[in-house]
């Protein structure tokens, strides 16, 4: 057998074992990417499902409430947001667009906000970011200094419960994720939770560019852990979507959804008729002359 022969069967192998190398990692590349986005869907299916929750909880609560025109737009809106989110969750198919899953379910939360404001007789909420430590928890309401251990005390909006929680040395209610063998904060499960992160605070980033910078993005204030969000995404909080998700993205679903405005303002026009295939079910005639939801899952 000739040298050159040899060699040509050397190259072959060494091509062969490379080309195995590769489809291994490829393989594992999608594994993994698989792994991060069924966590990802899961923990939002999660707030999907908890927002479902809340808006039958306050169906019931207003079924007796005499309700104006701003108050429907702002229950409408409400309910169109979960619609929207439920939809999107059904499509997702990368992390990425879990994004657009959270930015539905925050505008939601706004809305259900001054729908309760309005029942109540209190003003209108100040459009702010979710509570950081849980944004199930909704609209924040004031910012707290606050720092992991053996990091840097940095201020974050968080709602009320979470706010007294602090001041008085509680442990705040965060929102984990099951990360190995252990429950982590979902600021720290990796770069495949950053856009579930990035629905809920994206719009706020160029009002809050210090809690932005200074927290999730920095790993001094992380104590000099590892930072898990990966840094390709640092410049998705401070200026790729920095214009709102509501211009120009082509988001009509989110029913009026300027991150700025009142939600009483845009969303829903006259309830009279009929909402069509959403979630509440039965007649809902609560004494505000309400139309009737067409068959859902809530089903009053």
């Amino acid at each position: 057998m000739t040298f050159a022969l040899l060699l040509l069967i050397a190259i072959g192998v060494v091509i062969a074992i490379s080309s195995a190398n590769r489809n291994r990692q490829v393989r594992a590349t999608q594994q993994t990417r698989q792994l991060e986005l069924d966590g990802a869907k899961k923990l939002t299916e999660e707030d999907v499902t908890v927002f479902g929750e809340e808006l039958q909880n306050l169906h019931i609560e207003t079924m007796t409430t005499t309700m104006d025109t701003a108050m429907r737009q702002d229950y409408q809106r409400a309910l169109n947001a979960y619609e929207t989110a439920k939809e999107r969750l059904k499509t997702a198919q990368t992390a990425e667009q879990i994004t657009t899953v959270t930015h539905a379910l925050e505008d939601g939360r706004y809305a259900m906000a001054c729908v309760m404001a309005r029942e109540n007789g209190d003003p209108l909420p100040i459009r702010r970011a979710p509570c950081f430590f849980n944004p199930q928890h909704g609209p924040s309401v004031e910012d707290v200094s606050w720092a992991p251990a053996g990091g840097q005390p940095r201020e974050i909006p968080v709602c009320l419960a979470d706010a007294e929680r602090v001041r008085v040395g509680a442990e705040p209610d965060i929102r984990t994720v099951e990360k190995g063998y252990q429950s982590v904060p979902y600021w720290r499960a990796g770069p495949a939770y950053q856009p579930y992160a990035m629905g809920y605070f994206n719009a706020y980033a160029s009002m809050m560019p210090a809690f932005f910078v200074m927290t999730m993005l920095n790993t001094a204030w992380m104590g000099g852990m590892v930072n898990d969000f990966d840094s390709g995404y640092d410049a998705g909080f401070d200026s790729g979507y920095d214009q709102g998700y509501d211009a120009g993205s082509g988001d009509s679903g989110d029913a009026g959804g300027d991150a700025g405005g009142d939600a009483g303002g845009d969303a829903g026009g006259d309830w009279g008729g009929d909402s069509g295939g959403g979630d509440f079910g039965g007649g809902f005639d609560g004494g505000g002359g309400f139309g009737d939801f067409g068959g859902g899952d809530f089903g009053f």
